[in-house]
């Protein structure tokens, strides 16, 4: 897979006390604990839960 299809993201603040549709996007992106270092493929079901949970998270640069 080429570098262009592929978006790594950072789980910066904690799913604790966030809405139940919150949670489910941490757990549907993959993330496991907080400060976790992720590669995923750039999807547009991906970028939506991105988008849904953006103040949480930190898109870093490959």
């Amino acid at each position: 897979m080429s570098k262009g299809n592929t978006l790594k993201i950072k789980l910066v603040k904690s799913g604790i006390g966030r809405m139940k549709n919150h949670k489910l996007c941490i757990k549907g992106l993959g993330f496991k604990r907080l400060n976790q270092v992720i590669n995923i493929t750039d999807t547009p079901s991906n970028r939506g839960m991105i988008n849904k949970i953006s103040d949480m998270l930190e898109v870093l640069e490959d």
